[in-house]
């Protein structure tokens, strides 16, 4: 049921990392259009859903499964192995029923339902698993979930059910990681290997839609899929997925009927949507965006200046001139109900302090000069103005900022071709999104911070199987972040969906991913 919370409330469990409550218990959400009272599932409707990003293919490789890009669409092609349940913190199965380990992470044993089928009538077997995971790893299909999937040294396929997988370093909490991206989302090894376009034009799943017709730059259609594993689900005959990009275009949707489920990424939004009388639902997290300051190279590769620039940045100021004031700004690293929070801030605002070190670092022919990589949005340039507005007010220090297009930005980022530039670490379980961020021997270390005592703590953490270790190591991994300051972290994120009156049983998993074979819309 979709329930009306504003505090959100996190439960520790042994030997489970800190998940974050979500849609059927315990996340943020307000408004009207909640489930009360709203009966039993009714069959029929076409649900019109709003994705903040247009996808490059339809390939799962290609799509990301978080609130910010293509979570229904992943969902709604290629259903799911598995999903983690945000009331009893652990992890539930579906096309999977089986995801164990008795070596503490070192292998891992994959069992399928049996007579899974593609919706071509083809099998879902741990021979499709394997090819999937498999291909994940290569770095020239660009995929984001090629983070999870380089930890996985090796699978085997046992029988048409199981999959045996050997990890690179034992990883306990690997299934967290796992649904939080692509290796969740199983496609036909067979329609792969058409190629991207025969595939973009029928790709082959085993969710509970399949597609119509997908026109570029403006809609999917998707179809009910009659032969879904877990009839009578889904309940909708359709849906209808459109990407919007601004924020405020999909709250006039939704307030004015024009949508019935879209992906949130705004405080403000939510806001808007919660005094329109309309529901969302918020999934709650620790970290969240940052400035992120590339240690690899002047004026970043001195710790001073990195302290500097934080310590010179108001933040309340910042979430004023972007956000309206209506921003969330990550104080400490996880939130107060976190059973890994810690008392220790990750910004202080201190002109004199920060103007001391501008002085000592010109002093020895260093001053600060550095040039903030703006994407090409509103919400970006106003911050980069922003930062600059402030540190004029310093000597010493010179801020740039240089907007640059979507594709020429990734590049560059990918490349590490920056000074600056809005980067983050969004934790739900803590292993994945910290050790990715900031483990020195990690490929998705954007900042380049290379901190021997905060990777081996993030090493601890991944290891252990306890939370009072895992307390233990995240607390470093606190006070590190403090002392060596990758970023300035200006703003919470915002792993959200806003929801229409007449759609019901909206259930999330992971960063704000929606499972549309559960949704029915009111007769």
């Amino acid at each position: 049921m979709f329930r009306m919370k504003r505090s959100p409330k996190l439960i520790a469990a042994a030997g489970i990392a800190a998940l974050f409550l979500t849609a059927c218990g315990g996340a943020d959400s307000a408004g009207g259009g909640a489930d009360v009272d709203a009966g039993d599932p009714v069959s029929g409707g076409v649900a019109r859903v709003l994705q903040t990003g247009e996808p490059r293919s339809l390939d799962p490789a290609n799509l990301s499964n978080t609130w910010a890009h293509q979570p229904t669409l992943g969902n709604a092609l290629y259903g799911s192995l598995m999903i983690n349940n945000l009331d009893t913190l652990e992890i539930e199965y579906r096309m999977a029923t089986e995801f164990s380990t008795t070596d503490g992470g070192t292998t891992f044993t994959l069992k399928l339902r049996p007579d899974l089928k593609f919706s071509d009538g083809t099998p879902l077997d741990a021979a499709a698993v394997k090819f999937n995971w498999d291909r994940l790893k290569d770095p020239a299909l660009g995929s984001t979930t090629i983070r999870q999937a380089v930890q996985i040294a090796d699978t085997q396929v046992v029988d048409p059910t199981t999959l045996t997988v050997r990890m690179t370093a034992p990883n306990p909490h690997f299934a967290q990681a796992l649904i939080a991206g692509a290796l969740n989302w199983i496609a036909s090894p067979a329609a792969l290997a058409q190629g991207q376009a025969a595939f973009d034009e029928n790709p082959i799943g085993a969710g509970p839609f399949t597609l119509v017709k997908w026109t570029r730059q403006d809609s999917i259609e998707l179809t009910r899929n009659p032969t879904y594993w877990d009839a009578p689900k889904p309940y909708l005959d359709g849906l209808t997925i459109r990407t919007v990009a601004d924020t405020n275009q999909r709250v006039n949707s939704i307030v004015t009927g024009g949508s019935d489920l879209a992906s949130e990424t705004n405080w403000q939004s939510l806001n808007k949507v919660e005094a329109a009388g309309f529901s969302y639902d918020v999934v709650s997290t620790g970290g969240g965006q940052m400035l992120g300051m590339n240690a690899r190279r002047a004026p970043f590769d001195d710790v001073r200046a990195r302290r500097a620039v934080s310590l010179a940045v108001d933040l309340d100021a910042i979430n004023t001139a972007v956000y309206n004031g209506e921003g969330k700004i990550p104080r400490k690293l996880f939130q107060e109900d976190s059973p890994y929070y810690a008392d220790v801030a990750l910004d202080r605002h201190d002109a004199e302090e920060a103007q001391r070190l501008f002085d000592e670092l010109a002093a020895e022919g260093k001053p600060v000069k550095f040039t903030y990589m703006s994407y090409p949005t509103t919400e970006s340039k106003t911050l980069g103005e922003a930062l600059q507005a402030q540190l004029s007010a310093f000597t010493n220090v010179e801020a740039n900022v240089e907007v640059v297009d979507f594709a020429a930005a990734t590049a560059r980022a990918g490349a590490r071709d920056f000074d600056m530039v809005v980067t983050s670490a969004i934790v739900q379980d803590p292993d994945f999104g910290l050790w990715t961020a900031f483990h020195k021997d990690s490929t998705g270390n954007f900042t380049g911070v290379q901190d021997q005592a905060m990777s081996d703590a993030l090493d601890v953490g991944r290891r252990a199987t306890s939370t009072d270790e895992r307390v233990a190591a995240y607390t470093t991994v606190q006070e590190r972040l403090a002392e060596v300051v990758p970023g300035i972290w200006y703003y919470r994120a915002v792993p959200a969906v806003t929801v229409g009156k007449e759609l019901h049983n909206v259930q999330l998993y992971t960063l704000g991913s929606p499972l549309p074979e559960e949704m029915w819309i009111s007769e």
